[in-house]
């Protein structure tokens, strides 16, 4: 009994759901939730993409790594990708092509981003300003 697409796709949604706190961002009030659903169903789509290969930021990457590297990503790297778009006031012309690239370099530009906000926090006002 092969699973049909869409089972398998809403599978994958269950635990992209889970992995990403997605109820917990949900309740914060500071969240786009239009945003979180379209990140949402980009990872689906990308995890559940067929293509052997996948173009992000000009770059080809195997799919499999590039899939293996979303089903990874939590809830801190989803604000992490939203706080980018706040900061990013220019207009992204190819918003998912975007989204694409902050996702998949999520986890290793994350670190340098908050350690230089921490620095900020402890060398500056301590005021960051986030409302």
């Amino acid at each position: 009994m092969g699973m049909d697409r869409m089972g398998a796709r809403e599978c994958y949604r269950e635990v992209i759901l889970d992995n990403i706190e997605y109820s917990y961002l949900v309740q914060d009030s500071h969240i786009d939730r239009e945003q979180l659903d379209e990140i949402v169903d980009l990872i689906v789509d990308t995890v559940c993409s067929a293509r052997k290969v996948i173009r992000i930021a000009g770059d080809d990457y195997p799919a499999e790594v590039v899939k293996s590297r979303f089903m990874k990503l939590d809830s801190s790297h989803v604000q992490y990708v939203m706080d980018c778009m706040k900061d990013n006031t220019t207009y992204v012309r190819n918003i998912k092509k975007y989204l694409l690239a902050a996702l998949y370099n999520a986890p290793t530009t994350i670190n340098s981003y908050y350690s230089s906000l921490v620095q900020h926090d402890m060398y500056g006002d301590g005021q960051r300003g986030r409302g």
